[in-house]
C-alpha cells in the first residue's frame, strides 16, 4: 500500500494495508494500580476506540485484534463470563460509532463455543455495519491459529473426500482461501503489547512475512503516538520476502517480478 501519512512527528510515512495486534497487559496494568482485573479489561476497552480510530484515520484498510483466544476459556469462570460480558456490551455500544465512521465490524474463530445469545447480538452488530466500506475491524474472538488451521485441513480433506477437491492441487492459496481470514491480505505489521515476545497462537500462517514491533508499553496505555511509532519503525524495514537486498532491488526495477506480501 502506498497510501501516506503525517505521524506525530509529521514526517510522511507507508501505511500498512493490514495491522494485527496482540492486546496484551490488561491484568498487569490493572495490578500494578491495585485494581482488579475486570479493570484493566474495560480500561483495554478505551484503547480499542482509540487504535481504531487511529488506524482509520491513518488510511490502514484492515484491523485485526486479538480480542479472546481459545486458550482463555480456561481462565477462572467468572473472569470469562466477565469478559463476555465486557466484549458484548462495548461492541453494542460501540456500533453507532463504527457506522458514523464507515467502519465495517468482522469476527473470526471458533463461535461454537460463544454462548447463544451473545453471538446473536454479536452478529447483529456485524449486520449493522455490513454496508461500511472503510476500516474493517476483525475481532479474534473464541479464536487459535492451530484451531482455524485444524479446521481449513479437514474442510479440505472433506471436499477431497467427496471427489470436489483433487489433494495435488492443494497450495497455499487453497489453504489461505479455507482459512478465516480468506479475502483480506495478510498482516503486514503484527504489534504486541505488555512486552513478551511470542506470538501466542495468532495467525500462524498469515503472519509468515509480517513485521513484528513489540512494545512493553501494556495495552491500556498503548497510545495514537505509539501506534504511529509501531508505523514508522515498520517503514525502517526492509521486506525482503526470502529475497536478498539486491535482488529487492532488482525487482523494484521490474515491477512484475515482485514478490507477493
Amino acid at each position: 500500500m502506498t497510501t501516506n501519512i503525517d505521524n506525530t512527528n509529521s514526517t510522511q510515512a507507508t501505511v500498512p494495508a493490514h495491522v494485527a495486534i496482540i492486546m496484551d497487559g490488561n491484568g498487569r496494568w490493572a495490578r500494578s494500580r491495585g485494581l482488579d482485573r475486570s479493570e484493566g479489561h474495560v480500561e483495554g476497552v478505551n484503547t480499542v476506540r482509540r487504535i481504531t480510530e487511529a488506524a482509520s484515520q491513518a488510511g490502514v484498510k484492515y484491523l485485526t485484534l486479538y480480542t479472546f483466544s481459545t486458550e482463555n476459556w480456561n481462565r477462572p469462570q467468572a473472569e470469562v463470563d466477565a469478559l463476555m460480558h465486557l466484549i458484548v456490551i462495548a461492541i453494542e455500544r460501540e456500533t453507532p460509532d463504527l457506522i458514523k465512521n464507515n467502519v465495517r465490524l468482522n469476527m473470526i474463530g471458533d463461535f461454537n463455543r460463544l454462548p447463544e445469545e451473545a453471538l446473536r447480538r454479536l452478529r447483529r452488530c456485524m449486520a449493522d455495519t455490513a454496508h461500511c466500506t472503510g476500516l474493517v475491524l476483525t475481532l479474534a474472538l473464541s479464536y487459535s491459529a492451530r484451531w482455524e488451521i485444524t479446521e481449513a485441513a479437514r474442510r479440505l480433506a472433506e471436499m477431497a473426500a467427496r471427489g470436489e477437491l483433487d489433494p495435488a492441487t492443494i497450495d497455499d492459496d487453497t489453504v489461505a482461501a479455507s482459512l478465516t481470514t480468506a479475502g483480506m491480505p495478510d498482516p503486514d505489521l503484527l504489534i504486541r503489547t505488555g512486552g513478551d515476545f511470542r506470538v501466542s497462537n495468532f495467525l500462524l500462517w498469515q503472519i509468515a512475512y509480517s513485521e513484528i514491533f513489540v512494545t512493553p508499553t501494556y495495552w491500556p496505555d498503548f497510545s495514537s503516538e505509539e501506534f504511529y511509532d509501531a508505523i514508522a519503525s515498520f517503514n525502517s524495514r526492509e521486506r525482503r520476502f526470502g529475497l536478498t537486498s539486491d535482488q529487492l532491488k532488482t525487482s523494484a526495477s521490474h515491477p512484475s517480478q515482485q514478490p507477493n506480501a
